[in-house]
């Protein structure tokens, strides 16, 4: 929470009280993604009077603000950064609204802000107009581009508001974060009225605003916590003495700390989506297996052919199953027994897709299980050398159990086959030209833009009609067509599909197609 606005909202008027009327002096980078900047009592170079610095840390694993009361600039390998506020007086510091922004403003009318946003974070100066001068990090080429003006964001925050957002509390409070999201949702998840909820809200900014700031552990991360939480290593009331503590006990972390809590996090990250996988996959099969089953329609269609009349769309015919009446969709243009038919062949599929949820839940498991074994052992090694042998020897580098097709795309299983669907235009990308083979089935919504959809092969198998048609009706949902009565959809393998040097994210060339009309529909 040490970029979060409620602590940022603390930190401004107490740097306002150290900056207010001292001088801009000089800011230098010695370290890649690291600048200092100097401030003084005075301008005059022999007699600066009390000084005070600013270490800014922006790199993009992790982005802090120090203040050092001393820092000796070396004598090579070092250059200077915004070098036109030499001299300058600064006039105010503030934070800009909901925003984790910090602004400090000199008595010409520039402007130095602190972005703080995470693996984003910046240092950007601006000229009298509020046009950007200067960025730290050129990396962010948006920001040369970032207006002064878009940094606050006006929110209504009131009780109405929140009865307006079905009292979901994120919309109005974008800038509470993880840590305070997670703790609300624990303590909002018995109160039942609208007014129970907000007061607990009202009663969590209370605590975000108090004068106490904990610097505590999580997992064994160090963390800057407006409320108590984990392990406390330190309590302060002065938001920059917070701010050094926790800087200096993160950086202080050892190799062994920091490789072991991340591969932990990512370990018990899997864990709780296999947990979820495990829960929706028992109760989707428990539906299945409680529900009717097709090819029990069919016979009850096929002992009663002579009761239904031509042409109908549904029947009510005795369950000799469950002993009771029960009434039966079908298909008018069919007869009673070519309908009976279609239930045996949703029969097929529907014992097929029970088999392969079985078969997933039992995978599942032993993926379960395996990761908690990794847990134990990893969480008892205390030597940076061993741990990173059983990392490789186990397969668990951290790009490979980071990073997993549920995670990057949409994911839809339909009849044993599994759907991949790209979020983005640079996501689509990635899903065709890197996790998609060349016997895979290719889809996209004819002639307007959405995403790509990928059916993964089985081989030795064709792709059943049934499962193409339904990966098409998912193209037409995510596409421009979404709302159109009728999509053409083009399909057709991978190989056939290519992205020539120059061409835009998402866009491809596809060398051959074959088209099928679906009505859009999710998942």
């Amino acid at each position: 929470m040490h970029q979060n606005y409620y602590f940022l909202k603390q930190l401004a008027p107490r740097l306002h009280d150290e900056l207010a009327g001292k001088y801009f002096i000089e800011a230098f980078s010695q370290e890649k993604d690291e600048i200092i900047l100097v401030f003084a009592a005075s301008a005059e170079e022999e007699n600066p009077g009390e000084v005070f610095f600013i270490k800014a840390a922006l790199k993009s694993n992790f982005a802090c603000l120090s203040f050092p009361d001393k820092f000796d600039r070396a004598r090579r390998n070092s250059v200077n950064l915004f070098t036109d506020l030499a001299g300058n007086a600064v006039e105010y510091v503030r934070v800009f609204e909901n925003e984790r922004a910090v602004q400090i403003s000199f008595a010409d009318n520039r402007k130095l802000v602190f972005k703080l946003f995470g693996n984003r974070s910046n240092l950007i100066s601006y000229d009298r107009e509020g046009v950007v001068l200067q960025v730290f990090n050129n990396k962010l080429p948006a920001d040369k581009l970032l207006s002064l003006a878009s940094l606050d964001r006006h929110i209504d925050q009131s009780f109405e508001a929140f009865v307006a957002n079905s009292l979901r509390f994120e919309p109005l409070f974008p800038t509470f974060g993880k840590l305070v999201n997670a703790r609300l949702h624990v303590l909002l998840h018995d109160r039942e009225s609208a007014t129970e909820k907000w007061a607990v809200i009202q009663d969590m900014l209370r605590e975000l605003e108090s004068p106490f700031f904990y610097v505590t552990r999580i997992e064994l991360i160090p963390v800057l916590s407006l409320f108590e939480t984990g392990d406390l290593i330190t309590k302060y009331d002065d938001p920059i003495e917070a701010l050094n503590g926790f800087y200096i006990a993160y950086i202080r972390l050892s190799g062994i700390e920091k490789e072991k809590a991340e591969i932990l996090r990512i370990l018990k990250k899997r864990i709780q989506q296999t947990e979820n996988y495990l829960d929706n996959t028992f109760k989707k099969l428990v539906e299945l297996e409680e529900a009717v089953k097709n090819d029990e329609l069919g016979n009850i269609i096929m002992a009663n052919l002579h009761e239904i009349p031509a042409r109908a769309e549904k029947v009510e015919l005795f369950d000799f199953y469950r002993e009771k009446p029960i009434t039966i969709k079908l298909k008018k243009e069919l007869s009673a027994q070519k309908n009976a038919e279609g239930y045996y062949r949703k029969s097929k599929n529907e014992k097929i897709e029970i088999a392969r949820l079985n078969d997933s839940l039992q995978a599942r498991e032993a993926e379960k299980a395996r990761m908690q074994q990794h847990l134990e052992k990893i969480e008892a090694i205390d030597v940076l050398r061993e741990l990173r042998v059983y990392i490789k020897n186990n397969g668990l580098d951290q790009g490979k159990i980071a990073i997993s097709t549920d995670e990057l795309f949409k994911k839809v299983e339909f009849l044993g086959y599994t759907i991949l669907i790209g979020r983005n235009a640079k996501n689509n990308d990635v899903l065709t030209k890197q996790y998609a083979s060349k016997e895979d089935l290719w889809l996209h919504a004819k002639d307007v833009t959405g995403s790509h959809v990928v059916v993964k092969n089985q081989p030795g198998k064709k792709f059943p009609a049934p499962v193409i048609e339904r990966a098409a009706e998912l193209a037409a949902f995510y596409s421009k067509r979404k709302n159109d009565s009728l999509c053409p959809v083009i399909f057709t393998p991978k190989k056939f599909v290519r992205k020539p040097k120059g061409l835009p994210d998402g866009a491809v060339v596809v060398d051959k197609e074959d088209v099928v009309m679906v009505v859009a529909k999710g998942e």
